[in-house]
C-alpha cells in the first residue's frame, strides 16, 4: 500500500522498480508513518503494480526459505563428517591408548611383541645401574640401528659395563680392549700368522679379535694411532676386513666407544664422525649416590651383578630373571629390525624438513658452526625409522626428532642447545597457516567460479585432499594428546624423566592446536559439502562469513560486483 506512493514507480525500469518497492516494503511501521502519502497521490497508484510488488516479496521470501534450508542441510552433514573423523580416532586409540599408525595387522602384531621384548631387555640391562636410563636406551638404539655409540665421559662412571651388558643381551662374540698411544695393530686384528708369512702372504689370525666381534667395546677410542685408523674406519663403517689379498665381511653388530676426552686431532675426525650416536656420561648425582650404595652393600641382586661383572660380561643379561623366554630379545631380532624398519618405515616431509631446518641451524646460526656431514644425516634418518618401528609406528613423528640431540653435536654442551631448539619446532605449527591461506585462496576460488562446471571440478578435488590432508593431521595431534601424551611418555627411546619434562612443556600447545586444526577442518568440510550442494554466494556467505568477508575485501571490484547482485537474480522481471 505504501508502496505505490513513490512517484519514480513509473519511470523506473522494471528490475529497478522491484528492488526499489522491495526496499520500501521492508520499511518499519514508524518510518512508514513519517511518509506523506496524500488520497491523490493513492487513488492514482497503479493496481498492477502492488500484485507486481506481491509476487516479487513472495519470490524473495521463498528463496530465503530454500537459502535457510541449503544451510541447515550442510551444517547437518559437516556435523555428520567431523563425528566420522572423530569417530575413527576413537577406534584408532581403543584399546592401544595412543594412536596406532600400522596399517598392516599382522605388522602391527609383530611391532607390538618387539617393543614388548625391548621393554624387557631395558629393565634388565638397567639393573644395579643408576642414572644410567638415558645411556641404556640409546645403547640398545643404536644396536638395533647396527650404528656405533660413542659415551664420553671421565673414569669409574660405568661406560665399560653398559657395554659389558649389550654383549649379554646378544649373548655372541665379544671384543673388549684399551688403547694407547703405543698400541699397535695387533692388538685389535690379530697376530700375522707365521706361516702364511713363509708363502708369502701376509694374513692375519683373526679369530678372537675385532673382525670376528659381534659386539665390541674400545677403551680411550681416541688413542688409536695412523697405524690402525684406516683399517678401523672400514670395519667400522663398511663391516669389510681386508685380510692379506682378501676382503671380508666382519659380523659386527655395534662398537661401544669410550673416551674421557674428546679428539684433539683432524686426523681423528673421520673416526669420530663414525659414531652415529654419542652420550656424555656424568656421575651419579648426589640424590642418587645413596640408592647406588645401597644397592653395592651386600644384597643378593648386587652378588649377582658382581658375579656377571667377574665374568668379563659372558652369559645371558637375562640370567635367572623371571622374564618369560618368549619375551627375550634375542641377536635375530637385534639383527633384523633395521632391514625391517628400512622397508616398513616412511618419513614425511615434515619431518625431513626439520631434520633439513635443523642443519642449517646449526651450520649457520650456531657460534662456532656445528659441521653436519650428509653420511651422519642419512644415517639420522635412519635411526628415526628404527626408533619409530620398535614403538610399532610405520611412519617417523617430530617427536621422534628429539632423539637427534643424541647425534647431531660436536660438543657435550650442543646438545642441549640442540634439544631447545627442536623443542621449540614442536612448539609452533606453521603448516596450519598455511592451511588457512590455502583455504582462503579456494573458497575465492570457487565464489568466482560459479557456474564453471570444469573449474568447478578441479576445485573440488582439491577441497578434498585438503580435507584428507587435515583429518589426518586433526588424528595426530588429538590421539597423541589422547590418555596423557602417549607418543612422548609411551617412547622406548626417551627416559622418563626427559619424557615427563617433554609432555610437559608440548601438552599446552597441542591443546590449543588440536582447537585450530578441528576449526579449519571444519570449514574445509563445510566448503567441500556446500560445492557438493552448488550452493549459490548467499549461502557461502552465510556458511562461512570470514572467508567471505576476506573475499569481499581483497578481490577486484569487477570480480565482486557480479557475485554480489546475485541475492536479486531471483526477483522476477515480468510485471
Amino acid at each position: 500500500m505504501l508502496l505505490t506512493a513513490h512517484s519514480s514507480a513509473s519511470t523506473l525500469p522494471r528490475g529497478r522498480q522491484a528492488a526499489k518497492l522491495i526496499a520500501n516494503f521492508v520499511i518499519p511501521p514508524y518510518q512508514a508513518s513519517l511518509q506523506r502519502v496524500t488520497p491523490s497521490r493513492i487513488s492514482n497508484a497503479r493496481p498492477a503494480r502492488v500484485v507486481y510488488v506481491a509476487g516479487a516479496y513472495g519470490d524473495f521470501m521463498e528463496r530465503e526459505r530454500k537459502t535457510n534450508a541449503d544451510i541447515t542441510s550442510i551444517r547437518v552433514e559437516v556435523e555428520n563428517a567431523m563425528g566420522a573423523v572423530k569417530a575413527k580416532l576413537s577406534q584408532a586409540t581403543s584399546g592401544t591408548g595412543f594412536l596406532s599408525l600400522q596399517r598392516d595387522p599382522a605388522l602391527a602384531i609383530q611391532a607390538e611383541r618387539l617393543k614388548a621384548k625391548l621393554k624387557n631387555a631395558i629393565n634388565v640391562m638397567q639393573e644395579g645401574l643408576v642414572e644410567r636410563d638415558a645411556e641404556v636406551r640409546l645403547l640398545l638404539l643404536a644396536a638395533l640401528a647396527g650404528e656405533h655409540i660413542l659415551l664420553i665421559g671421565p673414569p669409574g662412571t660405568a661406560k665399560s659395563e653398559v657395554g659389558r651388558r649389550l654383549n649379554s643381551l646378544v649373548d655372541g662374540t665379544y671384543f673388549e680392549r684399551l688403547l694407547t698411544r703405543f698400541s699397535v695393530p695387533e692388538e685389535l686384528f690379530g697376530p700375522l700368522s707365521m706361516r702364511a708369512l713363509e708363502n708369502d702372504e701376509y694374513i692375519r689370525q683373526v679369530d678372537g679379535y675385532l673382525p670376528t666381534a659381534e659386539v665390541a667395546f674400545i677403551d680411550e677410542i681416541f688413542k688409536a694411532n695412523s697405524a690402525i685408523l684406516n683399517t678401523l674406519l672400514t670395519l667400522i663403517n663398511e663391516r669389510l676386513f681386508d685380510n692379506g689379498n682378501k676382503r671380508t665381511t666382519v659380523p659386527l653388530i655395534s662398537m661401544v666407544g669410550a673416551s674421557n676426552e674428546l679428539p684433539e686431532s683432524e686426523e681423528l675426525d673421520a673416526l669420530y664422525d663414525r659414531f652415529l650416536v654419542r652420550r656424555q656420561v656424568r656421575q651419579v648425582s648426589p640424590a642418587g649416590v645413596a640408592q647406588m650404595l645401597t644397592y653395592y652393600s651386600g644384597s643378593e641382586a648386587a652378588a649377582a651383578a658382581a658375579s656377571r661383572a667377574a665374568g668379563g660380561g659372558s652369559g645371558s643379561v637375562y640370567g635367572s630373571t623371571g622374564v618369560d623366554p618368549s619375551l627375550r630379545l634375542t641377536r635375530q631380532d637385534i639383527v633384523r629390525c633395521k632391514a625391517a624398519a628400512l622397508a616398513s618405515v616412511r618419513v614425511p616431509q615434515s619431518v625431513i624438513q626439520m631434520v633439513t631446518d635443523l642443519r642449517i641451524h646449526l651450520q649457520e646460526r650456531f657460534e662456532p658452526p656445528v659441521y653436519v656431514s650428509d653420511r651422519r644425516l642419512v644415517k639420522s634418518i635412519q635411526l628415526l625409522q628404527v626408533a619409530a618401528y620398535c614403538n610399532g609406528r610405520n611412519a617417523v613423528t617430530e617427536y621422534d626428532c628429539l632423539l637427534l640431540q643424541h647425534v647431531l653435536w660436536q660438543r657435550p654442551e650442543q646438545s642441549d642447545r640442540i634439544h631447545d631448539w627442536i623443542i621449540s619446532q614442536l612448539s609452533i605449527d606453521d603448516g596450519l597457516k598455511q592451511v588457512q591461506y590455502l583455504l582462503g585462496g579456494l573458497f575465492s576460488r570457487a565464489c568466482r567460479s560459479l557456474g564453471n562446471a570444469d573449474k568447478l571440478a578441479d576445485i573440488k578435488a582439491e577441497v578434498s585432499a585438503l580435507v584428507q590432508l587435515l583429518s589426518e593431521k586433526y588424528q595426530q595431534v588429538a590421539g597423541n594428546l589422547s590418555d596423557g601424551f602417549p607418543v612422548v611418555l609411551d617412547n622406548l627411546w626417551l627416559g622418563s624423566e626427559e619424557s615427563a619434562a617433554v609432555a610437559t612443556a608440548l601438552e599446552p600447545k597441542l591443546v590449543k592446536t588440536r582447537a585450530a586444526v578441528e576449526q579449519v577442518l571444519y570449514d574445509v568440510l563445510t566448503l567441500e559439502v556446500a560445492l557438493k550442494f552448488g550452493s549459490d554466494p548467499v549461502t557461502l556467505a552465510n556458511l562461512m562469513p570470514r572467508q567471505w568477508a576476506d573475499f569481499i575485501r581483497n578481490s577486484d571490484i569487477g570480480d565482486v560486483k557480479p557475485i554480489g547482485t546475485t541475492p536479486l537474480a531471483g526477483v522476477s522481471r515480468k510485471p
